[in-house]
């Protein structure tokens, strides 16, 4: 049995790592609800929402409650946190999903099941919350939004939102304000029908180049209204520049929209990266603040703002607060449901994604860790860490992580972060499930065809982020297939060693650990393997791509190859060390 044949999914399967708000094919739908890990801190964080949300239901006419329908998530890149409003999104819309690939159909909460689920009580919760309607709209707001240096940007992009859900224009405010009293009239179908025999096509396919049609929407709106041409031309001359919302405005429409549904109706915001938008905008910070505050205290628990944001609020607030004095207070205790998002869970995740292995893949596992499970062990030992990289604990452990270690799920982390401090990487490297997922699978891909006495040595992880690399960083890694100085083995060791460049304190460089991450075999000559990295140093540092400090070695980067070739130029003549030996001695 080979190392694809492990899994019960294909390994090399397309896999979504990066949720995108406005990715809404039916392919990526299925999937984001079939593969959501719910960890241990996913399920506190639902039941920490469904709390709040259930208690406003319960409790409509208690404002304490119904005042607090603000939730702030908040993570690093690739934590998890779009992922996690994208479910919410789901589940709250109790959206129905279709399998292109099989034709089936499943509403959102039927694929949160005991299984998924532990908690029986939050599971109940879920499915009772998901009883009643609602309108949902996710939207990514930098994506909505036509610039963000206005003062009202964020409002414009809640309404432009708000009347796409309705069915309404949303490249023109004045129009769909035009549409919603049409509605309130009861004569929107009257209006479509003459603007169709007057145009000759339909209203919602013609509407965005509304500037055009004056003498159309002219004919319609006098038929529908009863108002002469000249007062309807009259409106629509000056439509556009008399237009005005306000905050308070915006949230009366969404109130007046609620009170035409039924009594548990609700509206719910999802607002995807807020955080990156606002910045350092206290403005648009205090217009949030604003637009929050109306719609909970006008809406009274039936509309909903959920957002997400790089940093938790209390830092995203401080930032603003110091640098212009304004008080944020409102905002604080309207967004009070506050979920700070880890990925302290990621080998879970990813275990479930990507390494959920067949029956018979867990009977050739154990029994193999059954032979070997010490031997194992053994060869994933390290010394002088002030960090644990720990091997398996027993033959369970194994058969849901392999063909990978325990240890690596923690040491990719450390890498990846530590790699983006330093710069090496652009800003969209990930520490969370999201490039992890990546490197994981990359990783599983190449070893695809070997056999189960196989591991995974670190070096098999570099591809996957290597085009996150600045070609500055990376440019000796490069160039090293290229000498004739040095062996293919060379390359590989040398990309191990720019991986932990940047984490001594998590791993010690030297060659016994050297030999733990880059073994690749469960029987391979540890010994023989030693001294193979031995030898391949030896040529590295002779090129100057590595340094030798005592007993462990570094990767070294461009300015430190570059001090290290003017060390190498500078001749010291035999007389200048007699003469140095002579002063050590003797002074």
């Amino acid at each position: 049995m080979n190392i694809s044949q492990l899994f019960l999914k294909p390994i090399n399967r397309p896999i979504n790592g990066v949720i995108k708000a406005d990715q809404m094919d039916a392919a990526s739908v299925w999937q984001e609800l079939e593969e959501y890990v719910v960890t241990k801190q996913i399920s506190d964080y639902l039941r920490r929402f469904f709390d709040a949300y259930l208690a406003a239901i319960d409790q409509p006419h208690d404002p304490a409650i119904t005042d607090r329908m603000g939730v702030w998530v908040s993570g690093f890149f690739g934590s998890g946190k779009s992922h996690f409003i994208k479910i919410l999104s789901y589940l709250l819309e109790n959206l129905e999903a279709f399998n292109p690939e099989t034709g089936e159909k499943r509403r959102a909460a039927q694929f949160f099941d005991h299984q998924k689920i532990k908690d029986a009580m939050l599971l109940a919760d879920i499915h009772r919350a998901v009883q009643g309607t609602a309108d949902v709209i996710l939207f990514n707001i930098d994506a909505k939004a036509d610039s963000k240096s206005e003062r009202d940007a964020i409002l414009q992009v809640f309404m432009r939102v708000f009347n796409e859900k309705l069915g309404f224009s949303g490249d023109s405010p004045h129009i769909a304000d035009m549409e919603r009293h049409l509605v309130a009239k009861g004569v929107f179908e009257v209006f479509k029908t003459a603007f169709l025999a007057s145009n000759g096509k339909p209203w919602d396919q013609e509407r965005d180049a509304v500037d055009f049609l004056r003498d159309d929407i002219v004919t319609a709106l006098a038929k529908s209204l009863g108002m002469t041409p000249e007062s309807a031309g009259k409106w629509f001359d000056t439509a556009r520049d008399d237009y005005r919302i306000n905050i308070e405005g915006f949230a009366k429409v969404v109130n007046d929209y609620l009170a035409t549904r039924p009594t548990g109706h609700k509206v719910i915001f999802l607002v995807d990266e807020v955080g990156q938008f606002i910045g350092a905008n206290s403005q648009l910070m205090l217009s949030l603040q604003t637009i929050t505050e109306q719609l909970g205290t006008q809406c009274r628990g039936r509309a909903w703002v959920i957002v997400t944001s790089q940093e938790d609020i209390d830092a995203a607030i401080g930032g603003a607060n110091k640098s212009k004095g304004q008080d944020f207070s409102k905002i604080q205790g309207r967004f009070h449901t506050r979920l700070s998002l880890a990925s302290s869970n990621t080998d879970e995740v990813i275990g479930e994604r990507l390494l959920a292995k067949t029956e018979a893949a867990h009977v050739a596992l154990r029994d193999a860790f059954a032979a070997k499970g010490d031997v194992i062990n053994n060869q994933l030992g390290f010394a002088g860490n002030s960090v644990t990289l720990r091997g398996y604990k027993d033959a369970v452990e194994f058969v849901a992580c392999y063909p990978f270690a325990p240890y690596q799920f923690t040491l990719l982390q450390k890498i990846f972060e530590s790699i983006r401090k330093v710069g090496a990487t652009g800003k969209h490297l990930s520490r969370g499930e999201r490039s992890l997922l990546d490197a994981f699978q990359s990783a599983a891909v190449r070893n695809a065809d070997r056999s189960i006495d196989t591991l995974v040595p670190l070096y098999d992880f570099y591809p996957s982020i290597e085009s996150f690399i600045d070609g500055v960083a990376k440019r000796s890694i490069d160039e090293a297939p290229l000498n004739p100085a040095l062996q293919e083995y060379d390359s590989l060791l040398l990309k191990a060693m720019f991986l932990i460049r940047y984490i001594p304190d998590i791993v010690k460089p030297d060659i016994y650990n050297l030999a733990t991450l880059c073994i690749d075999q469960i029987d391979a000559d540890k010994i023989e393997l030693k001294r193979k990295i031995q030898e391949s140093l030896a040529r590295l540092e002779q090129q100057r791509l590595v340094s030798r400090n005592g007993d462990v070695w570094f990767f070294l980067t461009n300015e430190e190859r570059d001090v290290a070739r003017e060390i190498g130029h500078v001749d010291v003549s035999a007389a200048e060390k007699s003469r140095l030996l002579a002063e050590l001695v003797f002074d």
